[in-house]
């Protein structure tokens, strides 16, 4: 019995790997969030699907785990990959109440790899991810989190960073990373990275504050050298330096 969780990548269908796209194909059912199963559903009509709303995530992985556990091959879909904010830690966790069902692990592109396509080559040297959601993190640990990663000189990926309840998130972000880099640090972000009506922008740390996005936008931060070449936010990695 074989349960397994999927990334789509940040496009959904048209981003899946070689790997996804089979895992897909030999599946009985595909389970994920209501967003996601819209992604896929029209490309297998012949495909069983359940989806949860958003915040149902336990009794997501449950009824996939319970539909293994049956017999069924079920595929459980994440955006991006399914290790990056997604299902994979959660279906792992759970997973040990059911002995008999094998987990496999399908990676995805992320929104970080595939924003940064998108506006060049932002993340050529050490970055993290912070995500401004404080739905499962408290702010003060968010807060410490950019502290210290402004303080490393990281390019930095914000995830979730603005939602209806929370349209201050990016704006305080900013404010902490303003005082310890230069207003004038390259930004950029994306929105509906690989989904149609995708839009980026490239811009300034002091401009990103009063920038307002979505939780469909991912905002990247540039490190002290990153720089705009061609239109492009470019890190440099250092190759073009004599002995690197």
């Amino acid at each position: 019995m074989r349960l397994t969780c999927v990334g789509l990548g940040p496009g959904a269908h048209d981003d899946l790997t070689g790997k996804a796209r089979t895992a897909l194909e030999e599946a009985d059912l595909i389970v994920g969030y209501t967003t996601y199963i819209e992604l896929v559903r029209d490309a297998y009509p012949d495909k069983e699907f359940l989806a949860t709303p958003m915040r149902s995530e336990v009794e997501r992985c449950r009824m996939a785990l319970d539909r293994a556990a049956a017999g069924q091959r079920v595929a459980l879909v994440c955006s991006g990959d399914p290790g990056v904010y997604g299902m994979a830690g959660l279906l792992l966790q759970l997973a040990e109440e059911y002995p008999g069902v094998d987990v496999d692990i399908v990676a995805g592109v992320t929104a970080a790899n595939g924003g940064a396509a998108v506006l060049g080559a932002p993340l050529m040297h050490d970055w993290c991810t912070i995500s401004l959601s404080d739905l499962m993190t408290p702010w003060e640990t968010i807060e410490r989190r950019l502290v210290a990663a402004a303080e490393a000189d990281f390019c930095i990926v914000l995830y979730n960073p603005s939602s209806h309840g929370r349209r201050d998130h990016l704006r305080r972000a900013c404010d902490i990373l303003l005082s310890h880099r230069s207003p004038l640090t390259v930004c950029g972000y994306v929105r509906n990275i690989g989904r149609e009506g995708q839009s980026s922008h490239i811009l300034t740390l002091g401009e990103l504050r009063n920038t307002q996005v979505d939780m469909l936008t991912s905002v990247f931060v540039g490190n002290s050298m990153t720089r705009v070449v061609s239109g492009r936010m470019v890190t440099p990695r250092g190759y073009a330096q004599e002995g690197a």
